[in-house]
């Protein structure tokens, strides 16, 4: 079968985590992988080696934030009937009173209006295909709160509600509004990059809990709904790590 025979998948946030892994995962299923993500070397590989294995792959820049970008990067498509809406983070964990508000905005933009940009721009393409496929990366941040998140949480709250409503609004459309919202996940970069390069207080998220989830656990929960047969319907998968009962509340091997 040939790339443009294939179902594609777009996923954002492809460059590592939970995007690579579930653009490898998605490409052993059969799709023809297209990789979006700013940092420009790290989708060149990966696209390498998936087509290096035999797979469909191909790489596109992208800052989903950048609307004139997402528009023109929609255009390039001749088919989409996949869209793995994962580009996001986290950024600081100050209570109310100290947070940073540019922090705040900055988490606000990718996570939710990166989601709107990709999601308008590539919806046509996914009604037409008569049988697509959204797939929205929130977080138990999005249904449960927690000190030091409320930034964060807000963000992810916003995501949470516009697979919600999308779902709502595509009512008899040939397309589907998954949202997966996985708990506490242990990547290189999550952490790291929410506290500002701080490698110290990244690993204290994880101290003592012998088992968190992995990319590649996020990654088998999309790949499992989106290739259900296209009447069924994942409206919502929550994923945590068997240590892990709530946001608050982990079981700690100290």
């Amino acid at each position: 079968m040939t790339a443009a025979a294939r179902r594609t998948a777009v996923v954002t946030g492809a460059s590592s985590g939970i995007g690579a892994a579930t653009a490898r995962k998605l490409a052993e299923a059969g799709h023809h992988v297209v990789l979006t993500a700013r940092r420009k070397d790290r989708i060149e590989a990966l696209a390498a080696e998936l087509t290096e294995a035999g797979h469909f792959a191909t790489a596109h820049p992208l800052d989903v934030t950048d609307r004139a970008a997402v528009d023109a990067f929609a255009s390039t498509l001749d088919r989409v009937d996949v869209l793995v809406n994962n580009a996001g983070g986290a950024l600081g964990a100050d209570p109310v009173a100290t947070g940073d508000p540019d922090e705040w905005r900055r988490m606000y933009e990718v996570n939710v209006i990166g989601t709107l940009h990709m999601t308008q721009a590539l919806l046509p393409a996914l009604v037409d295909s008569g049988d697509g496929t959204v797939v929205v990366l929130s977080s138990t941040a999005g249904h449960a709160t927690y000190e030091g998140g409320a930034g964060y949480v807000a963000a992810k709250n916003g995501a949470r509600v516009l697979a919600e409503t999308l779902r709502l609004e595509l009512l008899g459309k040939p397309v589907r509004v998954i949202e997966i919202a996985p708990g506490m996940v242990k990547t290189e970069e999550f952490a790291t990059t929410r506290f500002g390069g701080d490698e110290e207080k990244a690993a204290k998220v994880y101290e003592g809990v012998a088992e968190p989830l992995t990319a590649e656990d996020v990654a088998d929960t999309v790949a499992w709904t989106v290739t259900r047969p296209s009447h069924v319907n994942i409206d919502l998968l929550v994923v945590r790590p068997r240590a892990q009962a709530s946001n608050t509340k982990v079981h700690r091997e100290l």
